[in-house]
């Protein structure tokens, strides 16, 4: 695992296309019980190389409902972004997460984490590229039906501020989906 991750962290695959270039965010140790499955990290964590150090994190960590302590804890949770470099502004955010990192180290770095119960897949990249055919036809309908997903994974919308008007419009996430999502993950924590 320790070479893997240098491997990644000296990535500069597809640097002519990152607008600040490569500061691959990653992390994670053979340990890991729970996977974060993210995006890509926005301007604010490619400057600190802390996956999720942002308004995003704290939100997620809530939605979790564990202490930044445990969520930075990677022989616990490993953090590893559809895309693991800032892939730049577009004209609504920023770009989608660059393609050539998911095929390029995922499954690398799954092999080394065998004591894996749960992923949390956080928003459409991610959820499209592990659930694949069985997603639904939007974010919304795949996050809807995260029982169908159990127990491997929960999908997740991402939890940005932007995403306040998709909160407020579904209600049942976080009657729903949250409170589960806090007993699984406290139900495998538990067990360490």
């Amino acid at each position: 695992m320790e070479k893997l991750l240098k491997d990644i962290k000296a990535c500069t695959h597809c640097a002519a296309n990152l607008a600040l270039g490569p500061n691959p965010v990653v992390a994670a140790d053979p340990k890991s019980r729970i996977l974060i499955v993210g995006q890509a990290p926005g301007t604010k964590v490619h400057q600190s190389g802390i996956p999720w150090d942002d308004p995003s994190g704290v939100q997620l960590r809530k939605w979790m409902g564990i202490t930044t302590e445990a969520f930075y804890n990677k022989e616990e949770i490993a953090i590893v972004p559809m895309g693991f470099c800032y892939p730049g502004k577009g004209k609504t955010g920023d770009l989608p997460p660059r393609p050539e990192c998911a095929p390029l180290w995922h499954q690398a770095l799954l092999e080394k984490m065998p004591e894996l119960k749960l992923t949390l897949l956080i928003g459409q990249y991610a959820q499209k590229y592990y659930l694949a055919q069985d997603r639904k036809k939007n974010l919304t309908e795949t996050v809807r039906s995260f029982e169908e997903y159990l127990p491997a994974f929960i999908p997740l919308p991402h939890p940005s501020p932007r995403n306040r008007f998709w909160l407020s419009k579904n209600p049942w996430f976080e009657k729903n989906v949250v409170p589960l999502l806090q007993e699984r993950i406290h139900e495998i924590l538990k067990k360490s």
